[in-house]
């Protein structure tokens, strides 16, 4: 079930920490996810924990305002899609969501590294590719 991290203790610069990916400074722990007010987070079909943070929330909200839909559909699209491929790049994975919004699929992208993932954006889809 998806959880809102809302009390997370901030430490250090606030800033990149050395030796972290890029993933990594954004949800690779507790501690680096502080920078983040909120993240929500679910599990993939395979186990894999899935996290949307603030800032991919809102990337979403303003980027594809046409989708129209809660966040928890959002989640539920990767914790129960419909569909599922391999995108593009090396540990990214598309999932797909039939029958909410305005179109008929829903598409999230979620980038992985070690074994966790985090939601870039969703999109509606009129078709399924």
């Amino acid at each position: 079930m998806p959880f809102l991290v809302d009390s997370i203790s901030r430490t250090g610069s606030g800033g990149t920490r050395p030796g972290l990916t890029a993933l990594e400074e954004r949800i690779g722990s507790a501690a680096v996810a502080a920078h983040d007010p909120a993240v929500w987070e679910t599990v993939d079909p395979d186990g894999r924990i899935v996290a949307l943070d603030f800032r991919g929330w809102r990337h979403i909200l303003e980027t594809h305002r046409e989708l129209q839909v809660e966040r928890q559909v959002i989640l539920d699209a990767v914790s129960k899609p419909d569909r599922r491929s391999p995108g593009h790049d090396p540990g990214e994975e598309w999932f797909y969501r039939r029958g909410f919004g305005a179109s008929q699929w829903i598409k999230v992208v979620v980038h992985y590294e070690d074994e966790r993932g985090l939601i870039v954006t969703a999109f509606p889809r009129r078709s399924f590719p």
